[in-house]
């Protein structure tokens, strides 16, 4: 199966990769003139043939588009922001898993300066998910926001609204339960997951009041990141199912 590289765009027949991906073509992938690999310019996929291959810049020129996987329904993520390390995996696994946006949300119980300091971090987000698009075979790139407060996160738009906490059992729905009976066949829905020392009551209240459906995994208390990324599988697989 042959690599899968996005690029700015294709112009006249010609895209051009530059910088750390052409050094990784280059230098580990051997890339030389002749050598064949898809390209994506974010829309279209390409099959495209390297016409010049640099250090720091290779050249394709494209053969045909290539019928690209018909984007589903929209997934959006709104995790609250929790140590970075972890947030990066979770960056890296949701993309995978085929996440349409990413919006970092400050909670209550955030550590203090992670929305100051995932400002910074943005952009090296932006190509953890890049790479890990590349590796899944992605024809898009999932859309990386600004930190934004939950009061913002709130108005996220959506078909289906899930946010999920770990005391969902008391007043709340089982994801499981509820999928994929209500969403299968919807074209958005969000999930919303709180920081590692969960919402607060008036977070909670605040939920509701803005209409998002409570909802909970299961019995074991899971890792804030491990849990979104476990309802992002089942939300897909439900979605697809419509």
């Amino acid at each position: 199966m042959r690599k899968r590289f996005f690029v700015d765009g294709v112009r006249n027949g010609h895209a051009a990769i530059e910088g750390e991906d052409a050094r990784h073509l280059t230098r580990v992938l051997r890339a030389a003139p002749g050598q064949r690999y898809e390209i994506s310019d974010n829309s279209d996929v390409y099959l495209a043939e390297i016409e010049s291959a640099q250090k720091e810049r290779v050249i394709f020129r494209t053969i045909k588009r290539l019928e690209a996987r018909r984007a589903g329904p929209r997934m959006i993520l709104c995790p609250a922001l929790i140590k970075f390390d972890r947030f990066e995996w979770m960056v890296e696994k949701a993309t995978e898993l085929g996440v349409s946006e990413i919006v970092p949300v400050e909670a209550a119980r955030s550590e203090r300066g992670l929305e100051r300091a995932a400002r910074k971090r943005l952009e090296r987000w932006r190509r953890i998910a890049l790479e890990a698009s590349q590796q899944s075979r992605r024809a898009q790139l999932p859309e990386l926001r600004q930190p934004v407060s939950l009061e913002a996160a709130l108005l996220q738009p959506a078909r289906f609204r899930l946010a999920l906490d770990e005391e969902g059992a008391e007043g709340g729905a089982r994801l499981t339960a509820i999928l994929p009976r209500e969403v299968a066949g919807a074209d958005s829905i969000a999930i919303l997951t709180g920081p590692e020392g969960g919402w607060t009551e008036r977070e909670r209240a605040a939920l509701g009041q803005a209409g998002w459906t409570r909802v909970w995994l299961g019995p074991l208390i899971l890792r804030t990141e491990t849990a979104a990324i476990a309802a992002l599988a089942v939300a897909g697989q439900s979605l697809a199912a419509g």
